[in-house]
């Protein structure tokens, strides 16, 4: 039995993995839960699963859930510090990472720090401090696991091979909604339509980096931590139809690739059950119903944002987290219709302009370089508002 804590239960990731638990109660115990502001969806979660501690990063929510939950035996915390606390619980075995956003950082840290093994479904933390997680991870003896599904897939490429024989990590991207359209046309794209995803059921931030690109930017960043290979070993590979999740190319020019439906479950019960893989009531792969598998270079002119994770690698120290935090914060104006689509490449590029960057020694150095980029960028959004 693995006693199992989610940090945000009640997100695409979360709601996956406790699908994934219902289904195999004879094998995980969620010990605790997180969410942010979705107290409602919190409770059924917690009236269901019996966790021993949850916690609301909104405190306002938190005393809602209190209110109602007084007939059920559970600790219900609250602030980031109650987050912190849930994420390093004795008990706990593994930690699934599913918080949206750089807010996620603080807490994966904890559960490392709380010799936690975690499995990481949010690129944020390793974009803002990847080198610093893995060092304290290294330190415990911990093995961080990716449940993203391009990650996972490399994580899956790679077992059995030694590292020194990688010459490539092919990193596949759908493309988004908007791969067909041109930049004109792209100034004009209405969130609802940004939001529409070909292929995957995700959540909006998601989808609009997607949309941009800006998902495999980040996407960069993280592998060159996760897998410790340089930037100019990852590539990237427009693949439409999201059936080839990513690849690995070897010295000897073999190329060994996971394949499936694209469906969340597959990585993150990996991540969950690792070595071993659980029997899920997944259709199986029609190659021939399918057809065909189409592959195109990336479009840097149209989707500059794939370039820009790029470039924070490159420069390093706290310039990844600045590329986080204007995306951020220009992905949430343009969802609120404040900016156009096109504005959010731009937002980004002017802030990291601005910024001076310099070594993340510590957490702070990380946690100040986002509220720096975030102060800049919202600047920058209400310079641009229509």
């Amino acid at each position: 039995m693995k006693n199992i804590v989610i940090l945000g239960s009640t997100g695409s990731i979360g709601t996956n993995t406790l699908d994934i638990v219902s289904k195999f109660p004879d094998q995980f115990r969620v010990a605790g839960l997180t969410a942010g502001t979705n107290d409602a969806k919190l409770e059924e979660q917690l009236r269901l699963f019996k966790p021993a501690a949850v916690a609301m990063a909104d405190e306002k929510a938190a005393a809602r859930l209190r209110a109602r939950c007084g007939d059920v035996t559970v600790r219900i915390l609250s602030g980031a510090k109650g987050v912190a606390e849930v994420a390093g619980l004795p008990q706990a075995d593994l930690v699934i990472s599913a918080i949206v956003g750089g807010a996620g950082l603080v807490p994966t840290l904890a559960a490392i720090e709380a010799g936690k093994q975690v499995a990481l479904a949010n690129k944020e933390p390793m974009v803002m401090a990847g080198q610093l997680m893995q060092e304290k991870a290294r330190a415990r003896g911990l093995r961080i696991f990716p449940v993203d599904s391009e990650h996972s897939a490399i994580f899956q490429s790679m077992e059995g091979h030694r590292r020194e024989d990688i010459r490539r990590l092919i990193l596949t991207a759908s493309g988004g909604p908007l791969w067909n359209l041109s930049r004109e046309q792209m100034q004009q794209v209405k969130p609802e339509q940004a939001l529409q995803h070909p292929n995957w059921k995700m959540g909006a931030k998601i989808t609009i980096d997607s949309a941009t690109l800006m998902n495999k930017g980040l996407e960069v960043v993280e592998a060159r931590w996760l897998f410790d290979v340089p930037a100019e070993q990852i590539e990237v590979l427009v693949h439409r139809e999201s059936i080839i999740h990513s690849l690995v190319e070897y010295r000897d020019g073999s190329v060994i690739a996971q394949l499936g439906t694209p469906d969340m479950r597959t990585p993150i019960s990996y991540a969950m059950k690792y070595p071993e893989r659980l029997p899920l009531d997944q259709p199986s792969l029609d190659l021939a119903g399918i057809g065909k598998l189409t592959f195109f270079p990336p479009d840097h002119e149209r989707f500059p944002c794939l370039g820009f994770g790029y470039q924070a690698l490159r420069i390093g120290g706290t310039m990844p987290a600045t590329l986080n935090a204007a995306n951020e914060v220009a992905v949430a104006a343009y969802l609120q219709e404040g900016i156009g689509f096109l504005d959010i490449a731009e937002v980004i590029r002017a802030t990291m302009e601005a910024h001076q960057p310099h070594a993340v020694v510590e957490l702070e150095d990380a946690l100040d370089a986002d509220r720096w980029a975030r102060e800049k960028a919202d600047a920058l959004v209400h310079a641009r508002a229509r």
